[in-house]
């Protein structure tokens, strides 16, 4: 699976708790690259390496075709295809700020961003049809760090933030191929840790599909 968080940049368009368990389909589409925009001029080659920066014009694209609804300075440059299980965290430079968290289903990617930055990234399971996990606006409406399923088989939901009041939740998961989950979306367990020690309730969330 290739990240491709904003690949629509590129082409120019404008019930509590889950379980994994369900055979999902594998979806590998292009990551957005460095070659698609400038690298920003910044004196430190590492920051450089790390980041790619967005143009003013890439941002209105993505915002009139709703990949987006906030601004977006710059995502974190992932050099290789991204599998199940694989994340990356760089906050390294970024300023102190808003935090929100982007959401695509088919690119099966979670993005956090903060002050505008990408700093996290990961490969996520979600739901199927039959329990889809939801798609829109939503926000952080609680966190439990050591939550378990009350409706499936009191599955563990470690770093749990929930998003409706019904219990749908990005949760630490298992995230390998052929597995998906009862519609909340489920991350690798260390970065879920990493996401929530990071981000707040009342924090927005945009899922898009």
């Amino acid at each position: 699976m290739q990240r491709s968080l904003l690949a629509g940049m590129v082409l120019g368009l404008a019930a509590t708790g889950c379980a994994a368990g369900l055979l999902l389909a594998s979806v590998s589409r292009d990551r957005w690259t460095a070659a698609s925009a400038p690298m920003p001029s910044v004196p430190t080659a590492p920051l450089a390496a790390v980041r790619v920066a967005i143009t003013p014009a890439q941002l209105r694209s993505a915002v009139s075709a709703g990949l987006v609804d906030r601004p977006i300075k710059s995502l974190l440059n992932v050099r290789s295809p991204m599998t199940y299980g694989a994340f990356l965290w760089n906050d390294e430079g970024v300023r102190p700020g808003p935090v929100w968290i982007r959401i695509d289903l088919k690119a099966q990617i979670l993005s956090v961003f903060r002050s505008g930055d990408e700093i996290g990234t990961a490969v996520i399971l979600y739901g199927t049809d039959g329990v889809p996990t939801p798609t829109g606006k939503l926000s952080i409406l609680a966190k439990f760090k050591n939550h378990r399923s009350a409706t499936y088989d009191n599955a563990p939901m470690p770093y749990s933030l929930r998003l409706t009041p019904d219990g749908v939740a990005i949760h630490g998961s298992k995230v390998r191929w052929g597995f998906a989950t009862h519609g909340c979306v489920g991350v690798p367990t260390a970065f879920a840790a990493k996401l929530f020690d990071t981000v707040s309730v009342g924090d927005p969330v945009l899922i898009v599909s």
